[in-house]
């Protein structure tokens, strides 16, 4: 069980880790209730397949355009200072729907704008959220601190949509808005605790030739390219996320909605939990393929039946797989990119593993209403799994990435033992 279960000593060591763990509790655990309440009323206000995944769509641009430039921000800024920025930004949009929900007749577009701008806060902080962590904590207490950091994410997103959904359904979406104002205020007074992360030494002014120049080192990385078209796959061919109202009505199980949204998320926690075997397997590229392979498969199962329990099982088991994928994604892009890249390949990284399930809202909704819902998840799953054995076949230097042989990890670890 030592060797297996997860390593929670960081936490000691570590005071900003402490403050950065318990902040990103918080306000992932209120940001899940909005999570579910966004899609929930947009639901109940058009009843459309097509307007709810169209919430994904609007989301899309403003993502990529300020994740690209987040990246840039995060290597020449403060990055404790981003992240505060754009909590505040983002308390200030839940107010407004907050407002919205109390309105006799709430706008939809309305909710579309507020979705867009939390896709660009989201990525404006991500870079420098992501970058943070091989600032404070040492390179052999990464893969520790990689899990507790996932942990963090998975406490909030169990019992977020879990709470959300009952908070939606008997108290309406207001509640679930004014619960998420009450996370970020907490959150924020944990950030202002943190002491500040200044860009390093080798830090360049943010222009759009620092951000080519990032983009250069992310295609030049073979093995990081899969990383971000096997994430891609995964999550814009099978995370049918904005089917979750409709599939919960179809198997007249509307009180299990918020189930839905944390059904994986159970089965990630348990993988983190489990995580201590991760920091003695060197293969990472191997680790992530399978896990995705798995994940399209499950999602792919869970479509196949008309089950409750059956469906949150095999979302459960599609939960655990992707936390594998995702948890050696983090160790390869920790250990092996150099500081002054952290944050614009934190910027590619952002929206590796958010482009997709955004444009996967649309993809599953437009095609649920096209055919039907349980062709679009099967269907889904099953063309993720033959685009990331392409992904993998093609690039063997992802595949067979071993972290003891790899030069960029070796070349590091000799700069990186000790933390700034």
């Amino acid at each position: 069980m030592r060797k297996i279960a997860l390593d929670i000593s960081p936490l000691r060591k570590y005071r900003e880790l402490r403050l950065l763990f318990s902040s990103g509790m918080i306000t992932r655990l209120g940001s899940a209730m909005t999570m579910v309440a966004l899609p929930f009323q947009m639901k109940e206000l058009t009843n459309s397949y097509v307007a709810v995944g169209l919430m994904g769509i609007v989301q899309l641009l403003p993502l990529i355009i300020f994740g690209l430039y987040g990246g840039v921000l995060a290597d020449s800024v403060d990055r404790k200072k981003m992240i505060l920025i754009a909590e505040a930004s983002s308390l200030l949009m839940t107010l407004i729907l907050f407002t919205n929900a109390l309105l006799p007749h709430p706008h939809v577009l309305l909710l579309y704008f507020v979705g867009a701008s939390f896709a660009a806060l989201n990525g404006l902080s991500g870079p420098s959220l992501g970058a943070i962590l091989p600032r404070i904590v040492s390179h052999e207490d990464m893969a520790a601190s990689n899990a507790l950091m996932g942990l963090r994410w998975q406490f909030g997103a169990i019992l977020g949509p879990s709470i959300g959904g009952v908070v939606v359904s008997t108290a309406g979406v207001a509640t679930g808005y004014a619960l998420d104002v009450g996370s970020y205020v907490l959150s924020l007074i944990f950030m202002l605790m943190l002491r500040p992360v200044p860009p390093g030494e080798k830090s360049v002014a943010p222009s759009l030739k620092s951000l080519v120049d990032g983009l250069k080192y992310a295609v030049s990385r073979k093995d990081l390219l899969g990383t971000y078209l096997v994430d891609l796959s995964a999550m814009f061919f099978a995370m049918p996320v904005a089917l979750f109202p409709f599939w919960a009505d179809s198997l007249h199980a509307r009180w299990a909605l918020g189930l839905f949204y944390s059904a994986g998320t159970i089965g990630a926690m348990l993988t983190t939990l489990t995580s201590g075997w991760m920091k003695n397997y060197p293969h990472h590229g191997r680790a992530i393929m399978w896990a995705a392979i798995g994940w399209g498969a499950c999602i792919s199962l869970a479509g196949t039946f008309n089950s409750l329990y059956a469906v949150l099982f095999f979302l459960m088991l599609a939960g655990a797989s992707d936390e594998v994928s995702a948890l050696f994604r983090s160790l390869m892009w920790n250990q092996s990119i150099p500081d002054e890249y952290r944050g614009r390949l934190g910027g590619i990284e952002l929206l590796s593993y958010s482009v997709g399930p955004l444009g996967g809202q649309m993809r599953a909704g437009t095609m649920a209403a096209w055919t039907n819902l349980r062709t679009s998840v099967v269907s889904g799953g099953l063309i993720c799994i033959g685009f990331i054995v392409l992904a993998a076949s093609t690039l063997p230097k992802f595949r067979n990435y071993d972290v003891r042989t790899n030069d960029h990890v070796l070349s590091k670890e000799k700069s990186a033992n000790t933390p700034n």
